[in-house]
């Protein structure tokens, strides 16, 4: 990708700002292309959602945006995204959304049914990535237990008493 990045050349990189920060505006460059992207990974989903839809799949790849990020101070590009937007979506839109969706979490696919769809090249879709959103999910659950569990056992509290009656009279 950062060859692909190189190729496009110093003007199909905008300055756009996509919000304003606590320190002032939040400010890039970045380039968005139409791409299709290639391999089993991208090719799977997009065959079976087609099959399940019409029975059939015609072998063409959809395009997706692909959004390039290369900070004027910055020697190469420093992030890529993907994203199965409408063709139409303007510049700004995609930077906004990228933003915001990779700070909600890294880990969504391009492939999936919500009406926008983000990855990163942090984040490949496949084996990996389910096992990791596994993890990440039940390490969540199992520290907001620890979070609303009481700090000092108390006489009522579940972890004082016995779990089995005591036989002692």
């Amino acid at each position: 990708m950062a060859a692909l990045a190189a190729d496009l050349g110093q003007e199909a990189f905008t300055s756009l700002t996509w919000r304003q920060g606590s320190r002032g505006e939040l400010r890039s460059r970045v380039a968005a292309v139409r791409v299709r992207p290639a391999g089993n990974a991208a090719e799977r989903p997009i065959r079976a959602a087609a099959s399940a839809e019409q029975g059939w799949w015609d072998g063409i790849l959809p395009d997706y945006w692909l959004l390039v990020e290369w900070p004027e101070e910055a020697e190469a590009p420093t992030d890529y995204w993907l994203s199965n937007l409408p063709a139409d979506t303007p510049i700004a839109d995609l930077v906004r959304l990228a933003k915001v969706s990779a700070g909600a979490s890294s880990t969504t696919t391009a492939n999936s049914n919500t009406p926008w769809a983000w990855t990163t090249s942090k984040a490949a879709p496949g084996p990996a990535q389910h096992h990791h959103v596994t993890l990440v999910t039940a390490t969540h659950a199992f520290l907001t237990e620890q979070r609303l569990a009481p700090k000092v056992p108390g006489p009522s509290s579940l972890s004082t008493r016995p779990s089995t009656p005591s036989k002692t009279p």
